[in-house]
């Protein structure tokens, strides 16, 4: 057999890492939901992911950070999902295919009514888009040739888009009957496309 490599070995403990957080996370929802999020203890959720109190604090600071973690890694790769888009793809369209890809299978309905009705998990949502802006601002600086800490573009465009998001999931939430989560967020990104739009066409003029 061959011997592991160190860059393997690495990049397995980063498997297992994600796969306990990712478990971790997945219980710590599926016991909110079970439950309510004020009867979920630390102990609970640790158990249910087969790991120790200890090893859940090496995850996770607040039962509130864990419910909406898988919320925030799919979040996170939104940037990566730009910077993927073909380089000749206009700024919204890269936008709008990204994100409507990245939620797609479509998100739980139940669980997101209980992020978006709970006040503490309410308030780590909008702290979990608070983390994910920076990565995004960086990405959408890159696609245009604009300076992330000098330009306002960018800024501008991430604080845009999150707000477009905040706003497709309540209004998903309220539909009856319900439709579907892609359809909604890609009509709440058009409405902020022709910014994207504008800017394109004054910085190629």
């Amino acid at each position: 057999m061959a011997a592991v490599t160190a860059t393997e070995d690495l990049g397995l403990r980063a498997r297992k890492k994600q796969a306990t957080r990712e478990a971790l996370s997945g219980a710590a929802l599926r016991l909110a939901l079970e439950r309510g999020p004020d009867n979920v203890r630390v102990e609970d959720i640790a158990a249910a992911a087969g790991v120790s109190p200890r090893t859940y604090n090496n995850y996770f600071s607040s039962r509130e950070e864990a419910i909406c973690a898988l919320r925030l890694d799919r979040a996170l790769d939104l940037a990566t999902a730009i910077r993927n888009r073909p380089a000749r793809e206009p700024l919204d369209r890269a936008i709008i295919a990204a994100f409507t890809r990245r939620h797609s299978p479509e998100p739980d309905v139940k669980a997101m009514r209980l992020i978006m009705e709970s006040p503490a998990l309410r308030a780590e949502f909008i702290k979990t888009i608070a983390q994910v802006e920076r990565p995004l601002i960086e990405a959408i600086a890159e696609r245009t040739g604009t300076d992330p800490d000098r330009d306002l573009f960018p800024q501008m465009m991430a604080t845009m888009i999150f707000g477009a998001l905040r706003a497709a999931t309540e209004h998903w939430l309220r539909s009856k009957p319900r439709r579907l989560y892609s359809d909604v967020l890609r009509e709440a990104l058009q409405v902020i496309a022709p910014a994207a739009r504008a800017f394109e066409r004054r910085a190629s003029s």
